[in-house]
């Protein structure tokens, strides 16, 4: 048998998460189904919880209009910069705290009271200091975004092995060269779990975000489907999120294992 190379070690995450994928679409496939006939069978009223087919109808109606994608595209462009601003600043502060004591004992007792903070609480201030537009929405899904970076990132420098600090110490290695060279890939398993925790908070508080006045974007449009009586266009928006939230977890997944393919673990992610 041929030995393995370093692009065949790569690519094996890559198959193992599209195997997952197809496991993990059974069951939402079996739910859609049983959801289907029991609409179709009129054991529920269509105005309370309406069919698949009638929320796909009502989709697509969106869709041919042009209306979903420029709800799609406001939303998925607020995530994307949202979620660069809170993990650039998590990146940051936690990397600073996780290899200092100092700095973490001035922080973090600060950080982990304001994480205590519900999303919703944060709307009023950044209306009054940001205003209603683009940049108080964005703010608010990087602040989603920062605090599991932050801690993930902090806490995974902070608990790496003392001997490994030793070696680094007996290769006299300058404090940057450790925490480039020893902390960060040490902690790097911590950090991949923040980022995938913090784009899923992250979509939460797009929600939140799009409360702010706007007047695009899924949270807007299940807003709207709400005031306006359509069930399905709200059931929709629901399902819009948790599918576009699904696949950029999905993409930062398969980067993580790509990054992480070195490790030898008992039981797989």
């Amino acid at each position: 048998m041929a030995d393995l190379t370093f692009s065949d070690l790569q690519a094996a995450p890559v198959r193992k998460g599209a195997s997952r994928l197809a496991l993990g679409l059974i069951l939402p496939l079996l739910i859609a189904a049983a959801w289907e006939l029991v609409c179709n069978a009129g054991l529920v009223a269509p105005n309370l919880l309406p069919a698949p087919s009638a929320i796909g109808r009502a989709i697509w109606s969106l869709a041919e209009k042009g209306e979903l994608q420029t709800h799609l595209v406001a939303t998925c462009s607020r995530m994307a910069w949202g979620f660069l601003l809170g993990a650039a600043a998590g990146t940051l502060l936690g990397a600073i705290t996780g290899a200092w004591p100092l700095a973490r004992a001035l922080v973090d007792p600060l950080i982990q009271a304001l994480r205590s903070v519900p999303s919703i609480a944060w709307v009023p201030l950044f209306i009054l200091w940001l205003g209603i537009f683009e940049a108080s929405k964005i703010v608010l899904i990087g602040v989603g975004v920062f605090f599991p970076v932050y801690l993930n990132l902090m806490t995974g420098i902070a608990q790496v092995d003392r001997k490994l600090i030793e070696v680094g110490q007996v290769h006299r290695l300058s404090r940057l060269a450790q925490i480039w060279r020893i902390l960060l890939p040490a902690a790097l398993p911590s950090y991949v779990t923040g980022l995938r925790s913090g784009l899923g908070l992250g979509w939460m508080f797009v929600v939140a975000a799009e409360l702010m006045g706007a007047s695009e974007g899924l949270g807007f449009l299940l807003v709207d489907g709400q005031q306006t009586g359509r069930p399905a266009i709200v059931i929709g928006a629901i399902l819009l999120f948790a599918l576009l939230g699904k696949l950029t977890d999905l993409i930062l997944a398969l980067i993580g294992a790509r990054l992480l393919a070195w490790q030898d673990i008992a039981v797989e992610a």
